[in-house]
């Protein structure tokens, strides 16, 4: 292999799952005879750095750790000619799902190190750079609840949900897309540039990575029985035909409310309300599964 191989892993996603992971892509690239190097991270100003070096060298960089460990790498291998190769070991790995990333360690390192490039898009949100989807309204709070919880898994998001809902109350959220006001009142506001989020949830299932655009799904009122009840279908992305539903896309994305948010991506908080949400095209060179 011609190409330097970064691995990045991050010890403490996930409850150390990744560092717990980390063995096996080792002895997985050995086995394929990559000559790698391995850095365990000390925090996201360490990511930054060793990811712009490799992105200036045009390196592979693959990390082993959760969606916002990817999010690091990718700010900082952006425009570059390296690559993000990603070894899920987060709790959602929820970017790794949209690439058809495998769990097992063993096989996404062969994916690292054999598989095919894309070229995809980044968002950003007031300048904060973002892969998958930017969520604010009861989102905030089912992240932070996901986020405090001593729980691990997938179902550590719909926990969260379960437990935002029992305290939420309908917000007024503006957003304009492409210059085109909507207001409305409900329950969350989602700008997406991937298709799922939250372990597995397919909120935006049209969403593509390479599309150039944005797509906005907002949940809007509708009483907490009856989004119980089909909330089921956003595992399936089956819900945006309900009446509550709506949809939007566009380039340029604004969101407020008329009470304060954090705006949660890739499922850390990385902003307030308002925000302002943008797209940029084909930025990013990923290694998927041929």
């Amino acid at each position: 292999m011609s190409r330097r191989l970064l691995v990045l892993c991050n010890p403490t996603a996930a409850g150390g799952r990744a560092a717990g992971r980390l063995p096996e892509v080792e002895a997985e690239l050995r086995h394929l005879g990559v000559d790698f190097e391995t850095v365990q991270t000390l925090d996201a100003g360490h990511v930054r750095r060793l990811a712009a070096e490799a992105g200036s060298d045009g390196a592979t960089v693959a990390a082993v750790g959760g969606d916002g460990l990817l999010r690091t790498v990718a700010s900082s291998l952006r425009g570059t000619e390296g690559r993000l190769a990603v070894i899920p070991a987060g709790r959602g790995n929820d970017f790794a799902r949209v690439l058809g990333i495998p769990s097992d360690p063993s096989a996404a390192a062969r994916i690292a190190v054999r598989g095919v490039d894309r070229t995809i898009d980044m968002a950003e949100i007031n300048g904060v750079p973002f892969l998958g989807i930017a969520s604010v309204g009861i989102d905030s709070d089912t992240n932070r609840f996901a986020n405090e919880s001593k729980f691990r898994g997938n179902f550590v998001y719909l926990y969260g949900a379960l437990r935002a809902l029992a305290s939420w109350k309908p917000a007024n959220f503006s957003v304009t897309v492409d210059d085109e006001r909507h207001d409305l009142r409900g329950y969350s506001v989602v700008v997406a540039n991937s298709q799922v989020y939250g372990g597995g949830m397919y909120i935006a299932p049209h969403a593509e990575l390479d599309d150039g655009a944005l797509d906005v799904v907002s949940i809007t009122e509708v009483s907490r029985a009856h989004l119980l009840l089909k909330l089921q279908k956003v595992f399936r992305g089956t819900h945006t035909g309900e009446s509550f539903v709506t949809s939007l896309r566009g380039t340029a994305v604004s969101v407020d409310a008329d009470r304060p948010f954090r705006v949660y991506a890739d499922g850390d908080p990385i902003a307030d309300l308002p925000a302002t949400i943008t797209v940029t095209p084909a930025c990013l060179r990923v290694v998927m599964p041929r």
